[in-house]
């Protein structure tokens, strides 16, 4: 690992999906409830369709899923969907990964921490309240607040806590884009749902290395 990070940022932004937790399973079998319940959707969800698209944003989510759909029916089935994954998660939740609570006390210690998701809006409590994490960050922003894109979204972590140093930790190519575009340093989570070629300040493996790297 690169020692030269230890001092190198004053707070940490994650994403949520692919980088705390993995809630793929669970979401698809909320998105399949929510889809049994209207009569022109005939393929099932998996949790390969869900992982396909995670990291984007929640209305561009349903485009790609769905893109034969009508406008009306597709925000209906968002809808569903988005009730359903609250209700079902809040009762089943995701798979944190390892280490991921001693890995936050650590990080704690030394950094301001918050997350910024493209999620809808409740998503990121529904995670803090399941987990008991709440203690753990300062803040957190998602798309479904204001519908803003996510680099907008760091970029208002950043402004409205003061942050001098950030980085950014995510695990897609669209968490890369918008970090960048952000003007805030990468750390790419390969263990996660994306690939990022290159561009990052450094790249983790597991959520733990992080106490070795930062």
């Amino acid at each position: 690992m690169d020692n030269s990070l230890k001092n190198a940022y004053d707070s940490i932004i994650f994403d949520l999906d692919g980088t705390l937790w993995d809630s793929t399973a669970n979401v698809a079998l909320a998105w399949q409830t929510a889809i049994s319940k209207v009569d022109y959707i005939n393929e099932p969800m998996t949790q390969e369709r869900v992982r396909s698209i995670t990291g984007m944003t929640y209305d561009a989510i349903f485009d790609k899923l769905f893109p034969e759909l009508n406008a009306e029916q597709r925000k209906e089935v968002q809808t569903l969907c988005g009730i359903s994954e609250l209700e079902i998660l809040h009762t089943k939740g995701g798979e944190l990964y390892p280490e991921l609570k001693e890995t936050l006390e650590y990080l704690g210690a030394k950094y301001k921490l918050y997350i910024v998701s493209n999620c809808q809006n409740g998503y990121i409590e529904l995670f803090l309240d399941l987990n008991g994490l709440h203690a753990h960050f300062l803040g957190h922003q998602c798309f479904g607040t204001k519908g803003n894109p996510k680099a907008d979204n760091i970029k208002d972590v950043v402004n409205d806590h003061d942050l001098k140093s950030p980085v950014y930790v995510g695990d897609t190519m669209g968490d890369y884009n918008a970090a960048k575009t952000a003007g805030v340093p990468f750390i790419f989570a390969n263990y996660g749902f994306g690939v990022v070629p290159d561009g990052m300040v450094a790249t983790i493996s597991s959520f733990a290395a992080l106490q070795e790297l930062l």
